[in-house]
């Protein structure tokens, strides 16, 4: 598993009720890793939190952690 991958599995995890039903699929293309973050219906509120906070500091988290080696991301929560 990549490193992104994990960090936003770790993250998710800490932030649901129902942390085995966390899935996060890694679509990597030319310029750009995609992940696509799945949850379970009832813990959706809880990832994206008031007005997007915790879905915005996922991504910042993500994002300066792969610019470190020299990729982009974005996080797409399905």
């Amino acid at each position: 598993m990549g490193l992104l991958k994990d960090l936003t599995l770790e993250m998710a995890r800490a932030v649901v009720n129902e942390s085995e039903q966390v899935r996060v699929e890694e679509v990597e293309g030319a310029s750009m890793i995609v992940l696509e973050l799945s949850v379970a219906p009832g813990d959706m509120g809880r990832i994206i939190g008031k007005e997007g906070r915790v879905a915005n500091a996922m991504r910042t988290l993500l994002r300066t952690s792969a610019a470190k080696d020299g990729k982009r991301v974005n996080l797409e929560i399905i």
